[in-house]
């Protein structure tokens, strides 16, 4: 009998805990507000750090980070909020997305931090911030098109990224392959498998055209990019460099408007000229520009860069409206960074169809025209992209192995690239440099 009474009073406890408990967090459980999908990125200033990560409850409290530079003494708090998100499909399946910013940061110091709720904490990681000035050479990790099923290129990418080899991520475009499917929980497990890398490096984005369903709301949810635009247009300065990030998107997805096409070239050029302003064009001569589809591919599939008149490049219609290709050209653009090809191409300084190398010896020192290196292969599910058997003339060098890309801006005058094979076990397939010794634009060069 003594037994008996026991079980029922333990019973009753549990239920009561049970009730507290349901009613504190909404009836959700204890994994339900716990933090994944943990990622870093710049703000509008390099030396503030967004950090974003999900729940698949409210908290229904702050959101929080905590951190410091003493692993076990995490001294410094910052609030941000949480954002409920409804992904598009029939599930109207729900998360909420957690933005917290950084600011204030010490430049070239390691920080350790967690991030959460008092109802749940995800584990401590840490980061390192960049040099405040202009003056240091930022490495950075650069491609496309890395999905969920088959990212082969991602666990030495994860290993690379744990041993420091990067201050930064550049990933252009096409995430998961695709980020709303199964009712955007593909989109999760993508997101847990780059967090041993985005929770470390700042991982910064370009939207690609796997991320148009529901007009692109996962992308602009689950990632955290400087500016206003939901991450579809920014730029920032990192380094010697002033990098660009837009959407070639909007030159496909027209069923959205017009509008946008007009919106993003206006800011593009507003934002070149402020970059090649003497003030600014000396102190960070590199223009760097990264956008998801390439005006030029030498490939099988019939994509648009196979073709002579990219819409990116030649612009819309007759009257080519909206060309990004005499932008880059008029304003100097250095490097024009592409995915959307499963391959890596370099190609000869180009515009418009014709080389312009700096010279037959040193055909990248102070190149004629921009630059352009496709790098889309880091694995996924619709694997390898085939190239055309003649090497077309402007092109330099491909390569259709799984693998991924390192830039280094190494100074003023010198930038390098590499491509790393991961079907080689991460040999350097490709190594060129590009230096300059002027800030003139390619336009200036010729007068």
């Amino acid at each position: 009998m003594q037994n008996l009474v026991k079980m029922l009073v333990l019973s009753s406890m549990f239920l009561s805990f049970s009730f507290y408990w349901s009613a504190l967090v909404g009836a959700t459980s204890i994994y339900d507000v716990q933090p994944q999908q943990i990622h870093l990125s710049f703000s509008d200033n390099a030396r503030d750090l967004v950090v974003t990560w999900s729940t698949m409850n409210s908290t229904n409290e702050a959101s929080l980070v905590e951190y410091g530079i003493v692993e076990s003494n995490l001294t410094q708090v910052a609030t941000g909020v949480a954002k409920e998100f409804i992904d598009g499909g029939l599930a109207k399946r729900v998360q909420f997305i957690h933005r917290v910013k950084l600011k204030g940061l010490l430049p070239k110091q390691k920080y350790f931090y967690r991030c959460g709720s008092w109802l749940g904490w995800s584990s401590l990681y840490n980061f390192l911030t960049i040099d405040s000035s202009a003056d240091w050479s930022p490495r950075l990790a650069v491609y496309g098109d890395l999905g969920s099923e088959n990212p082969q290129s991602l666990s030495r990418l994860q290993k690379e990224a744990q041993e420091g080899l990067y201050d930064a991520v550049f990933h252009v475009g096409d995430f998961g392959y695709d980020l709303y499917e199964e009712d955007g929980q593909l989109g999760d497990r993508f997101m847990r498998q780059i967090e041993p890398i985005a929770a470390y490096l700042p991982y910064m984005t370009s939207v690609g055209n796997h991320e148009e369903k529901y007009n692109f709301s996962h992308y602009k949810a689950r990632f955290s990019m400087p500016g206003n635009e939901n991450g579809l247009m920014y730029s920032f300065n990192l380094g010697p460099a002033h990098i660009i990030s837009i959407s070639t998107e909007f030159y496909y997805f027209i069923n959205y408007g017009f509008k946008q096409i007009a919106l993003q070239y206006d800011w593009l050029t507003r934002d070149l000229e402020e970059a090649n302003a003497p003030e600014n064009r000396t102190v960070r001569p590199w223009i760097i520009t990264m956008g998801h589809r390439p005006m030029y591919c030498s490939n099988t599939d019939q994509d648009d860069c196979t073709k002579k008149d990219t819409l990116t490049r030649v612009g819309l219609s007759l009257f080519h409206w909206f060309a990004l290709e005499p932008l880059f050209y008029k304003h100097g653009v250095d490097l024009a960074l592409w995915a959307h090809e499963h391959s890596y191409e370099r190609l000869w300084p180009l515009y418009n169809r014709t080389v312009m190398n700096g010279s037959l010896e040193h055909p990248y020192t102070n190149p004629k025209a921009p630059v352009h290196v496709t790098t889309g292969s880091a694995g996924c599910r619709e694997e390898r992209d085939e190239f055309i058997q003649k090497l077309p003339y402007w092109s330099a060098f491909r390569s259709n192995d799984y693998g991924y890309s390192r830039l280094l801006i190494a100074n003023k005058t010198h930038l390098h690239l590499e491509q790393v094979s991961d079907d080689q076990n991460g040999r350097v397939v490709d190594d060129f440099w590009i230096t300059k010794d002027h800030v003139r634009g390619y336009l200036d060069h010729e007068s």
